[in-house]
């Protein structure tokens, strides 16, 4: 059984990657693959990321336990007077305020009437309030036939009415739904099952970018003036929640949009920075997923928190620096319930679990995590996840990756390697969060994917050594004295119980002469003969290291083997083919002696070392496909007239040989081609002319095989005026004028068939 050699154990690893990289991407595409990313890699990368400055035109009003105390109120805000909440709106707008958000319900009328109406005449004297409305399922039957007797139910997600007195004051409202998970990572920009409803956070933007409305109209009349013409002339003509559901059903009817308009942007020279970022943020809005990951600025009131009561009277309770925190103007305001400890929270709960959720209990409550979100948008930093195709596509090269890597080291050098690996791609993943605000896959190849590999790697080389040791003396016992077989163990890789597989070139050689001589000669003659011709064949040989496999009548094998794959074989064997093709050429320069012109192939390539035999007799020599295919570039050399063929396996990385490139040839019997090249000389003892040819040949044959016949023509031409007997050149010049004649078929290629051995 062949289950040791070293192609078996390729390709035990080549799996081992295909496994864990098919793993990896499989795990990725699964929920659970999200879940563990979510619960685990993304909590890690923020809390390595640390907090963050959140922008400083955002800032939260707080309804907190000071403020209630301060009014003598219960800490429930529905029942706070919304006289208050109009004394608020006049003192934000006082101080400039730009926008202001009541993350508070006004869906039915307040004890007091005058207190509502105060609010809505205050909303609307400030004209840019904009509040949050709640969202509720409506389940309902429809019946589907005239009698009524089926129906269908139908669950569709839309918002409770607010008061009409408040509904009316005010500029706009819109829901803020959040996921209800286990812990929120993410927030909509449009909530789909509630008719492509827009969400506070883009409301706010779009009312925010209100002042560059003509700008922003102005570059979609260039983009597509059909576009513009559907749009307000000016923000005095435009109605929020028309203008947004408009914008909505242009750019998902045309997703090119925002690129267009992006580059349009870019081109712009009448905005500055700010304000080019203001439209950029709004593109943003549009054209994204509906879903956004909240990027989080740190733990609760990261974003600049400020007591309802201290807004009110800012003169009580002054502390330093608090003028400073106080500044409203052109500022973002949320106005809600924010707890400062855990037991305020615990009176009002208003509050989601994140990935900054302190250890004693404070999550972050809705109204911060509004004002993230529409941060987030303004900046354009939302935690943006990597493609996913592309994440897959890393998950798969790095678990095949790591199932090769790890079988070319020792177990020593493979957990050095992991702890590397690691610390590597940790270190890209939390550069690119930190840096670029883009989410990479961590937990999966950090603690899925090099586990894996490092403890498949070892189980598969300790399988393979264990086996080794036990089958290599035996499998060598029956022909090699014990110190080769020693040798054979201490420098083998995996053996097979009745063959070796090792790598090496191969070398067979043909006598060109040698039958009509055998018929015209006396055996003893010919034998004398061809003892002399093989000692000039043996020699170099044996001087670079190589080893006569075989003889057989006028043809001879050598190889070149090592258990590992080494270029100083391929160079040892292609010496000695020039001080062969050397030799022969004063063998047949003896006087008083038969010429014995002579052909050579030389391949590479894993090969097995077998014992060929049976009851007591055993041979030990090289057998495979590359002794056959040997054979076959040896025959090659009659089509092309040449004397020293190699394949592109022998020359490939060996820069001081001269070699003529022949192209691809299709071998007899052989299913994929070969790239072959004749071997001309040692760099440095070429001579100008040789150094001509190749490069001269090189030409032709590139205009040869991209059919540029008369070009080919006339590069072969140049050659055969200079060297009329050079066969490669005859052999091509026949084919160009062949395909010149007769123009080949759409799918031909330069791949050269040879039908007869």
């Amino acid at each position: 059984m062949l289950k040791e050699i070293n192609t078996i154990r390729w390709l035990k690893h080549l799996f081992l990657g295909i496994v864990i990289g098919l793993t990896g991407a499989i795990v990725h595409l699964s929920p659970a693959g999200l879940w563990m990313e979510e619960k685990f890699g993304l909590y890690w990368l923020f809390h390595l990321r640390g907090t963050v400055a959140a922008p400083d035109n955002v800032v939260v009003v707080a309804i907190d336990q000071p403020s209630a105390s301060r009014f003598n109120l219960p800490m429930t805000p529905q029942l706070w007077p919304r006289e208050l909440h109009a004394r608020l709106i006049e003192k934000l707008i006082q101080a400039g305020a730009s926008i202001i958000v009541f993350d508070l319900i006004f869906d039915t009328p307040s004890a007091i009437a005058a207190y509502d109406q105060k609010l809505a005449l205050s909303m609307k004297t400030a004209g840019n309030i904009v509040l949050v409305e709640r969202l509720v399922y409506e389940d309902s039957a429809l019946s589907t036939d005239a009698n009524e007797k089926n129906y269908n139910r139908m669950v569709k997600e839309g918002p409770i009415p607010l008061l009409p007195l408040i509904a009316n004051a005010v500029q706009a409202h819109a829901p803020f739904p959040l996921p209800k998970k286990e812990r929120v990572n993410h927030y909509w920009v449009f909530k789909t099952d509630a008719g492509d409803m827009p969400t506070i956070p883009t409301v706010v933007l779009q009312i925010f970018a209100l002042p560059l409305y003509e700008d922003f109209i102005r570059l979609l009349r260039t983009v597509n003036p059909a576009y513009a013409a559907q749009l307000p002339n000016n923000k005095n003509m435009a109605d929020i929640e028309d203008l947004i559901f408009t914008l909505r059903d242009l750019f998902l009817n045309d997703p090119d949009l925002a690129h267009r308009l992006k580059t349009e942007l870019n081109r712009d020279a009448n905005l500055n920075s700010i304000q080019r970022n203001t439209l950029h943020a709004l593109l943003n809005a549009y054209s994204g997923n509906d879903t956004r990951y909240l990027n989080f600025y740190g733990p609760p009131r990261s974003i600049q928190t400020i007591p309802y009561h201290q807004v009110l009277y800012p003169d009580e309770n002054k502390i330093a620096g608090q003028s400073r925190a106080m500044n409203f103007q052109d500022k973002v305001i949320f106005v809600g319930f924010s707890a400062a400890t855990q037991p305020e929270q615990d009176i009002v709960r208003d509050d989601y679990h994140t990935v900054f959720s302190n250890p004693d209990g404070l999550y972050i409550s809705g109204v911060e995590i509004a004002a993230t979100a529409f941060a987030n948008l303004l900046e354009n930093k939302p935690i943006r996840t990597f493609p996913l195709m592309g994440s897959v596509g890393i998950l798969f090269v790095l678990g095949l990756g790591l199932g090769i890597v790890f079988m070319l080291l020792s177990n020593q050098s493979a957990v050095v390697a992991s702890i590397a690996l690691v610390l590597l791609y940790a270190g890209s993943v939390y550069y690119f969060f930190k840096e670029l605000s883009v989410w990479l896959p961590l937990i999966n190849p950090v603690f899925l994917q090099l586990p894996l590999a490092f403890f498949g790697a070892i189980t598969l080389k300790y399988d393979e050594e264990k086996l080794e040791s036990q089958q290599l003396k035996k499998a060598f016992g029956y022909f090699l004295p014990d110190r080769v077989v020693n040798d054979i163990v201490r420098n083998s890789g995996t053996m097979a119980l009745n063959n070796q597989l090792v790598y090496g070139a191969c070398l067979a050689t043909d006598a060109e002469a040698y039958t009509a001589l055998a018929e015209k000669m006396e055996p003893q003659q010919l034998g004398q003969l061809m003892n002399s011709y093989y000692a000039v064949l043996f020699e170099p040989v044996k001087q670079h290291n190589g080893t006569v496999s075989d003889v057989v009548g006028d043809a001879m094998l050598a190889i070149w083997a090592k258990t590992s794959a080494s270029s100083d074989l391929r160079k040892d064997a292609c010496l000695a083919c020039l001080d062969i093709a050397a030799a022969i050429e004063r063998f047949n320069h003896t006087p008083n002696q038969p010429h014995l012109p002579t052909r050579m192939g030389l391949h590479f390539g894993e090969m097995l070392l077998g014992n060929i035999g049976a009851l007591h007799h055993f041979e030990y020599r090289a057998v495979g496909d590359i002794v056959n295919t040997t054979s076959r570039i040896q025959g090659v050399n009659k089509y092309l007239g040449t004397r020293l063929l190699v394949s592109g396996q022998v020359i490939t990385g060996l820069d001081e040989f001269l070699i003529r490139p022949l192209g691809d040839f299709l071998l007899t019997g052989k299913s994929t081609p070969v790239n072959l090249f004749e071997l001309i000389a040692h760099k440095q003892s070429a001579s100008q002319m040789q150094l001509w040819l190749c490069e001269t040949f090189s030409c032709a044959l590139k205009a040869y095989q991209d059919q540029q016949w008369t070009e080919a023509c006339d590069g072969l031409y140049k050659i055969l005026d200079m060297i009329p007997d050079d066969g490669p050149s005859k052999f091509f010049l026949n084919l160009c004028k062949k395909n010149e004649s007769v123009p080949p078929v759409d799918s031909w290629n330069s791949i050269i068939r040879i039908e007869t051995k």
